[in-house]
């Protein structure tokens, strides 16, 4: 039999031999990398371990205290696998901080996009039409999720009723920046394409004016008749006579009076109210809202003078003193049938809807 080949001294030279071992650690290694690869990319996307959604706030910090922070609040349950895939995503420098919403069983490639994304938690705040600025900056002080004081109460009619979304973090400095800078921009666009023969010189009147609108009425479909009446008034060069100027002369921006007015307040003189004054009061008497802005700046085209209460939540209006007496005469009516007893008996006013013009 032939004598077995003998292997070249070259095979066996210790580089080789090295050479051939690095060889095939590198092929395991690779095959083991593209294995946990594959599995990592499984579990990646696996549902996780969160029960139900929640909400969660990252502050700033680095990729480790965030994935730290999802694992305490049980949204993942593999932080080092979280970190790896933000790695592999190469979204390291891309994890935003913010209030995240996690659904339930979000997987780790959900919550790695979510904070990518910025997808942060959207809050609402909102602001009824017809609140006083006081009002508003005692709703804003109450809100846990808005930060920082509020230097000053900011001048009454500069912030725009609305129902504005943001994050938190926002401070209560900057929303009323942004309430007020919403309000400037709508006033200004109404008041250019008002009604030209308004008997109002200027924006900030126009104002003054849809602040009594927006107190005299909750109705939006009877907004411009209101607003025709006061119009009406001023151009006949007759007091406004708005139960709501009185209020807001007696208390200022801090509410309302917690009962009816009294006789002797309808006469009582204060710079806004229009019972004494002639023509507008000197400022608004609360931040009116977009309709009664439009209502104001473009009303009804009617000669009505009077409106009083229905009955119903609206109003009647008339033309002339004489239809205003009959409208005030039926509202006395209903009034007794749901109240026997005698109005004078409280030695307060009747029905605040019985003006404006209660007197021709």
């Amino acid at each position: 039999m032939p004598a077995p080949k003998r292997r070249s001294k070259r095979a066996r030279h210790p580089f080789v031999i090295a050479g051939n071992l690095l060889l095939t650690l590198l092929f395991l290694a690779t095959i083991g990398a593209g294995v946990g690869f594959v599995i990592g990319k499984q579990r990646f996307d696996l549902p996780g371990p969160l029960a139900s959604e929640k909400i969660v706030n990252i502050p700033r910090g680095g990729i480790r205290d965030t994935a730290d922070l999802l694992q305490r609040e049980g949204v993942i349950d593999q932080p080092y696998l979280f970190m790896a895939g933000a790695l592999l995503l190469k979204a390291r420098d891309e994890l935003k901080y913010g209030e995240y919403q996690f659904p339930r069983n979000a997987s780790l490639h959900d919550v790695v996009n979510t904070i990518i994304d910025g997808k942060v938690v959207q809050h609402a705040f909102t602001v009824a039409e017809g609140l006083t600025s006081d009002q508003i900056v005692q709703r804003l002080l109450e809100n846990e999720v808005l930060t920082g004081n509020i230097r000053e109460v900011p001048r009454e009619g500069t912030m725009l009723p609305e129902t504005y979304r943001y994050t938190r973090g926002m401070t209560r400095e900057q929303m009323i920046q942004r309430m007020q800078q919403q309000h400037r921009r709508l006033v200004q666009e109404i008041w250019d394409r008002r009604m030209p023969d308004l008997p109002i010189r200027s924006a900030e009147q126009l104002v003054v004016l849809a602040s009594i609108v927006e107190k005299e009425t909750g109705k939006s479909e009877e907004r411009t008749r209101v607003a025709a009446v006061f119009v009406n008034r001023l151009k006949q060069k007759m007091k406004l006579q708005s139960d709501p100027t009185i209020i807001y002369g007696l208390v200022g921006g801090k509410g309302t009076l917690g009962r009816g007015i009294l006789r002797s307040e309808i006469d009582q003189p204060t710079p806004y109210n229009t019972y004494v004054i002639d023509g507008l009061p000197p400022g608004p008497i609360a931040n009116p809202g977009r309709a009664s802005l439009e209502a104001t700046a473009n009303p009804a085209r009617t000669k009505e003078l009077f409106f009083v209460a229905d009955g119903s939540g609206g109003h009647a209006f008339a033309d002339n003193y004489e239809q205003h007496q009959k409208n005030v005469a039926r509202l006395r009516v209903l009034e007794q049938q749901a109240n026997p007893q005698p109005a004078a008996a409280t030695g307060r006013a009747p029905a605040r809807a019985a003006r404006p013009a209660a007197r021709p």
